[in-house]
C-alpha cells in the first residue's frame, strides 16, 4: 500500500540492500583487488548454504532480468536456464562454485532460492457473521441505515492451490482453469487442499443439504473461482510455479475480474520480504489492484508442544500482504472462548521484525469439499466427513483454511463497494474485527474477523449508519466491538509503540475520509479509530503478545528474549527452516487440530 511518508517495495529493497551491503563490507571487508569493495550478490540463506557445501549437486536459482539479458547471463556463466517467469526474472541451476561466481557477476543484485512450497461451516459462516452479510439489513425508518445483502457476485478470486475438483457444490463456479506445476498440465486437484480451500470460499450449500449439515456453504457463494494450479500431486511445487500463477493472475484480472488471490501455502523464509521473490510478486499484485490473502503458515508449536514466536513464513510476511492467522472458535458461535489456534504462527516476521499476521478466523476442524480421489482423503481416511463421489465433505484444519475465510469476506466487500482497492479492504478489515487479548497483536492481528463490521463501514451508506456500525456489532445475537485498530508494519511498528509514538488515534467522523484517502494511514503507526480507542491504553508488552507477555518478566520482549510459559516449558523463537527434513509445515492442511 502506499501512503504519503511510506515507503514503496522498490524503496524497501533499495534500503534493504544498501544497508546489508554495507554490514558486509564492513563486517567483513571484502575487496577488490584495488582496494575497492568487492561485488557480492545478496544470496539467501538456503542457498547460501548451497554454497558452503561445497557441492557439484546443482540447485535452482531464481534470478531478475528480461529473457535477454537472462540468457546473456546464462551464457556467461555457463548456465542453464530452467524457466522463466514473464517479462523480469527466470530460473537456472548452478552448483556450489557456480553460485559463487553468479553472486560476483556485476548485473546481479540478489539470488533466492526457488524453494518448495507447500499447502499451508455452518459454525464459521455464523462465527465471522458472513451469514449475516449475505442477509444485509433493512434499516429503519425510511430505509435510513439499510445495508443490501451481498454474496461476492460477480467477484473472481483465484485460488492458486493444489488444483479444483468438480463437486456438486461448485457446479457452475470455476470460470478458468490452467496448470503451472512443472511438467503436469492436469487443471483438476489429485492432492485435495485446493478444493477445500474453493469449498470454503465460494461453494454452494444446497448439495450437502442431504447429507452433512456441518457444511453450509461457502462466504461468499456469489464468488466465482479461478483455479490456478501451482501444487503437484503431493502438494508440494516450486516457488517459481507460483510466480508464474500470481503474475497469470494479474495479467488476466480484467478477462476474469479476478479482484483477490487466495494464497494457502508458503515456504520458509530464508532473506527480507524485499527480497524474496514471493513477496516481490505480491507487492506487483498488489500495486495491480489486487487483494492478495496469504495464510500465516502452520509453525506456532513444536511437536512436543511449545509454543514458538516469529515462525510467520514466506509470502505471508510481505507488508503488502493480508496476512491471516488462525482461530479456534472451539465449535460455538459465541467469541468469549474463542482462542488463537496453537498451530497458527505468530509474529514477528524475520529479518524485518514486522508485526504479523494481519488478522485471524476460523481454522480449526473446518468442514468443506473433498476432492474424490485425492491423496489427502485417500492416506488420511478420518478427514472424511460424509457424501459420497463429487458430493463428499471432509475435515481440515489449518491457517490454509482460515485464509480463504477471508477472501470470501472480501469478495464480499468488493461486490458491495467496488471501488476499494488492496489499501481500503485492508483497512476495514482489520478496523472491523474483534482484538484478540491472548494472542495479541502477534498471534491475531488486528483481531478475529469480523465480517458484518467490515461491510457496515465499508458499505455505500452515510457517514451516520457507518457510526452507529461501530460502537458494537451482534454476532449469532451477541455483542462483538470492532477493535477499530489497523496497521502497516515494515518493521518500525513494535519499536514505536514501545517507545509511545507509535499510537495515532483517528476520529470516527473521519472514517469517510480515510476511505476514500488511505494515505492518512502510515506505516509503523497503530491506526485506532474512536479517540477513546482502548487499546491505546493497552500497555506495549501486553497489546503486542498478548498472554506471552505475562511468561516473561522483560518489559519488552525482544528476538532471542527467553521465556518460559507457566508449564515451564521454553517457548522457541523461529525455528531452523533451511532442511527438507525439518518436519515444519507451513500453510498446510495437515496439521493436529486443537480440540474443540
Amino acid at each position: 500500500m502506499t501512503k504519503k511518508n511510506s515507503p514503496t517495495a522498490a524503496t524497501l529493497a533499495r534500503q534493504a540492500t544498501i544497508a546489508i551491503a554495507l554490514v558486509l563490507a564492513s563486517t567483513f571487508g571484502i575487496r577488490g583487488s584495488a582496494g575497492t569493495a568487492a561485488h557480492r550478490a545478496l544470496i539467501s540463506r538456503d542457498l547460501l548454504a548451497h554454497e558452503a557445501r561445497h557441492s557439484k549437486a546443482r540447485t535452482r536459482v531464481i534470478v531478475h532480468g528480461t529473457p535477454t539479458e537472462v540468457d546473456a547471463l546464462a551464457a556467461r556463466h555457463h548456465l542453464a536456464v530452467t524457466s522463466y517467469l514473464g517479462a523480469d526474472g527466470a530460473v537456472l541451476t548452478a552448483d556450489s562454485a557456480e553460485l559463487t561466481e553468479l553472486a560476483a557477476d556485476p548485473t546481479i543484485d540478489h539470488l533466492s532460492g526457488d524453494l518448495p512450497v507447500r499447502p499451508d461451516m455452518s459454525i464459521s459462516n455464523k462465527a465471522t457473521a458472513a451469514d449475516q452479510v449475505r442477509a444485509g439489513t433493512p434499516g429503519g425508518l425510511l430505509g435510513i441505515g439499510a445495508i443490501a445483502g451481498v454474496t461476492g457476485k460477480g467477484i473472481g478470486v483465484a485460488v492458486i492451490d493444489s488444483g479444483i475438483s468438480p463437486h456438486a457444490a461448485l457446479t457452475n463456479k470455476v470460470i478458468a482453469n490452467i496448470s503451472f506445476v512443472t511438467g503436469d498440465p492436469t487443471v483438476t486437484d489429485p492432492f485435495g487442499h485446493g478444493t477445500h480451500v474453493a469449498g470454503i470460499i465460494a461453494g454452494q450449500g444446497g448439495p450437502a443439504a442431504t447429507v452433512t449439515s456441518l457444511y453450509t456453504g461457502g462466504i461468499a457463494p456469489g464468488a466465482q473461482l479461478i483455479n490456478v494450479r501451482v501444487l503437484g500431486a503431493n502438494g508440494v511445487g516450486y516457488t517459481s510455479d507460483v510466480i508464474k500463477g500470481i503474475n497469470w493472475a494479474v495479467a488476466n484480472r480484467s478477462k476474469y475480474n479476478i479482484r483477490v488471490i487466495n494464497l494457502s501455502l508458503g515456504h520458509p523464509v530464508t532473506e527480507p520480504s524485499v527480497t524474496d521473490p514471493l513477496c516481490e510478486a505480491v507487492a506487483q499484485a498488489t500495486a495491480a489492484g489486487v487483494v492478495v490473502v496469504v495464510s500465516a503458515g502452520n509453525n506456532g508449536q513444536t511437536a512436543d508442544g511449545r509454543t514458538i514466536l516469529g515462525g510467520i513464513t514466506s509470502p505471508g510476511n510481505s507488508p503488502f500482504a493480508l496476512t491471516v492467522g488462525a482461530m479456534n472458535t472451539w465449535g460455538t458461535v459465541s467469541r468469549g472462548d474463542d482462542t488463537v489456534a496453537t498451530y497458527s504462527s505468530r509474529g514477528p516476521t524475520a529479518y524485518e521484525f514486522a508485526v504479523k499476521p494481519d488478522v485471524a478466523a476460523p481454522g480449526n476442524k473446518i468442514v468443506s469439499l473433498q476432492a474424490s480421489g485425492s491423496y489427502l482423503v485417500g492416506t488420511y481416511s478420518y478427514l472424511h466427513t460424509a457424501g459420497t463421489g463429487n458430493n463428499a465433505y471432509m475435515q481440515l484444519s489449518g491457517t490454509s483454511m482460515a485464509a480463504p475465510m477471508v477472501s470470501g469476506e472480501v469478495a464480499l466487500l468488493l461486490q458491495g463497494n467496488g471501488s476499494m482497492g488492496p489499501s481500503q479492504v485492508k483497512f476495514v478489515v482489520q478496523s472491523g474485527a474483534t482484538y484478540v487479548p491472548d494472542g495479541g497483536l502477534m498471534g491475531a492481528g488486528a483481531g478475529s474477523a469480523n465480517f458484518w463490521a467490515a461491510r457496515s463501514m465499508s458499505a455505500n451508506t452515510s457517514l451516520l449508519t457507518k457510526l452507529l456500525s461501530l460502537p458494537g456489532n451482534l454476532i449469532g445475537g451477541l455483542l462483538s466491538t470492532p477493535s477499530g485498530a489497523s496497521f502497516w508494519d515494515a518493521g518500525t511498528l513494535s519499536a514505536r509503540l514501545y517507545s509511545g509514538v507509535g499510537f495515532r488515534l483517528l476520529s470516527l467522523l473521519n472514517l469517510s475520509s480515510l476511505l476514500s484517502n488511505p494515505s492518512q494511514l502510515h506505516y509503523g503507526d497503530l491506526n485506532l479509530l474512536g479517540l477513546s480507542n482502548p487499546l491505546a491504553k493497552v500497555t506495549p508488552n501486553r497489546l503486542l503478545w498478548g498472554q506471552v507477555a505475562g511468561w516473561t518478566t522483560d518489559q519488552q520482549i525482544l528476538w532471542g528474549t527467553t521465556i518460559y510459559d507457566p508449564q515451564g516449558e521454553q517457548i522457541l523463537w523461529g525455528t531452523d527452516q533451511t532442511t527438507e527434513d525439518d518436519q515444519i509445515l507451513w500453510g498446510t492442511a495437515m496439521v493436529a487440530p486443537d480440540p474443540q
